[in-house]
Parts: C-alpha cells; sequence; structure tokens
C-alpha cells in the first residue's frame, strides 16, 4: 500500500513547503505528484495535509507517516550502501576542485555525512595547483569538480546539482538599495569588487555586463566573502554574489541585495565527473548527498 516513492515524496513535501516546489525536487509535474499522493489517499481513507497551506499542514496520519518516511529511508540506503560494498567494487578515490569561492557552506557538510558512510574512499582538495580543474580532470588528476560554467570536454560528464540567482550586494545606503533590480548601466559608474579569479568565469561579467558591453568604473578584489561584505558595507564598492552566500548578511541587515536584470540571473552549479565514474557506487551517493545536503542547509535555491 505505501511505496518508497511515497515517502519521498512526503519527505519533499515537507521540505519544500509547496507542491509546486516538492514536484520539482522529485522530478515530477505538479499534476503527477497531486496524483500520486490523492492515490495514496484514496488507498489510505484519509487526507495526509491540509489543501492550501503553506508551509503544508500535515494531518495526523501525515504526521505519522513523516515518521516512518525518516525511519525507513534512511536504512534503505544504507543497505544499498551495504550491497554496493557486497558487490566488491574497489575502494575509491574523490580529489576534487572548487571553482566557486562560496561553496564550502555546503560542501563541507557534504563531506562529513558522505565520510561517515564511505570511510575507504579516499577523499581530498588539493591546495595550490596551478592547472585548469577541468581538464585536470579529463587527464584524471581530479575525480570531480564543482563548476558552474561546464565545458565540452570528451569523457566529461556535468550533473547538475542545483540553480541559483546571483544578486549584487550594496550598502544600505546606497544609492541602489531601494531597487528591485538593477541594469547593467547602473553598474557602470561603480566600483565592483570581485573574487580573484578570470572574468570569463564570473556570471556577473559573462551573463550580465559583458552582453549589454557594459564595464564598471572599476573592478576591485578579495580572497574572502567577508571581506567583500566588509567593503560593501562601508560604501567601498559592490559585489555580486549568489543568493545562498548573502543569506547571513541580510539576515543581520549588514548589507542590502539588489535583482540582477527584471528576470534575475540564474546559473546552474554542476558536479563535473568522468563518464566511467557515473556508475559507482559511492560516486552517484555523493551527488544524491550533495544535492540533499544543499537543500537542507541553503536557501532560495531551485531544483536543476
Amino acid at each position: 500500500m505505501i511505496e518508497l516513492r511515497h515517502l519521498r515524496t512526503l519527505i519533499a513535501l515537507r521540505d519544500a513547503g509547496s507542491l509546486v516546489e516538492a514536484a520539482e525536487r522529485v522530478h515530477l509535474t505538479q499534476s503527477a505528484l497531486s496524483h500520486q499522493i490523492k492515490d495514496l489517499e484514496e488507498r489510505l481513507g484519509t487526507a495526509l495535509f491540509v489543501r492550501k497551506t503553506r508551509p503544508v499542514e500535515f494531518t495526523r496520519a501525515g504526521q505519522r507517516l513523516l515518521v516512518l518516511a525518516e525511519q525507513v529511508l534512511p536504512l534503505v540506503r544504507m543497505a544499498e550502501r551495504d550491497v554496493a560494498r557486497l558487490i566488491g567494487h574497489e575502494p575509491g578515490r574523490l580529489h576534487m576542485a572548487i571553482e566557486c569561492h562560496s561553496c564550502f557552506q555546503w560542501l563541507m557538510p557534504t563531506i562529513d555525512r558522505f565520510r561517515d558512510h564511505w570511510p575507504e574512499v579516499e577523499i581530498d582538495i588539493p591546495g595550490g595547483h596551478h592547472f585548469d580543474p577541468l581538464p585536470a580532470l579529463a587527464r584524471e588528476q581530479l575525480d570531480l569538480v564543482i563548476t558552474a560554467d561546464p565545458q565540452p570536454l570528451t569523457g566529461v560528464y556535468y550533473e547538475p546539482l542545483f540553480r541559483y540567482e546571483g544578486l549584487l550586494a550594496v550598502a544600505r545606503q546606497h544609492r541602489l538599495a531601494e531597487h528591485s533590480f538593477v541594469t547593467p548601466s547602473d553598474l557602470a559608474e561603480e566600483t565592483l569588487i570581485t573574487y580573484p579569479v578570470e572574468h570569463a568565469r564570473l556570471d556577473v561579467f559573462t551573463q550580465f555586463l559583458d552582453p549589454a558591453g557594459v564595464r564598471p568604473r572599476e573592478i576591485r578584489t578579495a580572497e574572502l566573502t567577508v571581506m567583500m561584505m566588509q567593503l560593501v558595507a562601508s560604501g567601498r564598492g559592490v559585489c555580486a554574489l549568489p543568493n545562498w552566500a548573502l543569506t547571513e548578511y541580510l539576515e543581520r541587515d549588514y548589507v542590502k541585495a539588489v535583482g540582477l536584470g527584471e528576470a534575475g540571473m540564474w546559473s546552474t552549479l554542476y558536479a563535473a565527473i568522468r563518464d566511467e565514474s557515473r556508475d559507482q557506487p559511492w560516486m552517484e551517493d555523493f551527488l544524491r548527498t550533495a544535492r540533499e545536503t544543499s537543500f537542507a542547509v541553503l536557501e532560495g535555491i531551485k531544483p536543476a
């Protein structure tokens, strides 16, 4: 009567808070998800949640199934890992590079969870490398690259993790602080603060400024997000960052955030891996853990 897909759906509905976002997380249309829930309710003879509530308000029956899901789904996943080990796969290696200065907020808890389940996999994030990560992945110097800038490389597969919106951080008293969004021309007289990477790898240039033929008055760099925020808060410039990287600063009212363009500037973050790694059980589990952890710790992201 109750299937694993039903339990996964209820967890998604609880975590997402709405049918629309839950459908995205389980990769179904809203209509298909509604039909699945209605079918389960008819089998059980009771409603599982109160319609038109946000966040979703579960009935006592729905709450009981959520408890079941929290008990059963981790056991199923643990069994899947154990079966993969029994098949006899050799211990893996996961050396990775991150083309994303603000990704450690979700990557570190991902690695911690993954290490608990796959202690035999060798994990490393090599520092100080002087090579392009994606070609190094193709050459087997690396095993995974976190990137928002996929390049067509033979033998490399890009697994989408999630979508995120880039926002412009400005000082609270800045002339743009009360705007709902800015246009490229609004940045022509601004000092733009970026991480010290090539402009071709920054969305604010490739998706926003370059297509409009606009250059900021000045560009300066900072290594750390916290240093960028201090410069922005003191009126020394503006910066574009992923929405999740700004959350703590917005909650403290340290800076203001403005949309980049009327439609917003959305990008997709990928995990790049080699084709032959796609079927490795530990790699599949790492990618799944990365998605689950991201949605648990980050705000404002969407399924890719």
